[in-house]
This record gives C-alpha cells, structure tokens and sequence, in this order.
C-alpha cells in the first residue's frame, strides 16, 4: 500500500477520528518504519485506532490522562513551554509520540 492508500483507509474507518493531517502522520510513520526495518509491515485499522490515538496538543494528551505538574515532574507556575516538554518527554519514555502540523498523535501505553 502507498503512504496516500494508508492514510484514505484510516480516513475510511468510521470508528477512528483521524483528521486528514493525522492520516498522512500516521501513514508517514508506518512508512518510515518500513524503509528503517526494510520489511513490509500488514496494515490493520482496528489495530492502528486501538494503538494510537490523536490530540490537538501536548495539553490535551495530559488533561485526558489527568497528569498534573507533580506527575510530569515541573512546578505549577513553570512557563507552557516547560510543561510542554516535561510532557513529550513523559509520552516518550513510554511510547510513541508523532507529531504533526495540527496535533500530536500518540501511542497507548
């Protein structure tokens, strides 16, 4: 499948949320571990919408997992970008965090 079947096929799946912005994410990321591994990987919507879910910001990720300053590790007056990073790098440590121009786009772990 081609980066731009990927992305239609998650914008298919009636399920999923997936704006177009994060379709193409997404099918980018696949395709990227695909050249890094050089093996084909089986594409699966249901698995892919199980797996990953998609955000408008760094923000919104932590507000819906109910992660606070002291979990991320800043204090409650640090700036936004402070947070912000505190935050990314959390989702990091952990799982998968692809970001896009409109959102973020996140592993469950």
């Amino acid at each position: 499948m081609t980066q731009y079947d990927i992305a239609e096929e998650l914008m298919n799946d009636i399920n999923a949320n997936w704006s177009r912005a994060g379709a193409f994410a997404l099918a980018e990321y696949f395709e990227q571990i695909e050249m890094d591994t050089n093996e084909e990987l089986d594409f699966d919507a249901v698995a892919i919408r199980c797996e990953f879910s998609q955000y408008e910001s760094l923000q919104d990720w932590a507000s819906e997992y109910g992660l606070d300053c002291i979990d991320l590790g800043v204090e409650s007056d640090d700036d936004d970008e402070t947070k912000e990073e505190a935050i990314r790098d959390y989702i990091e440590e952990r799982g998968t965090l692809i970001d896009f121009n409109g959102g973020i786009i996140v592993s469950q772990f």
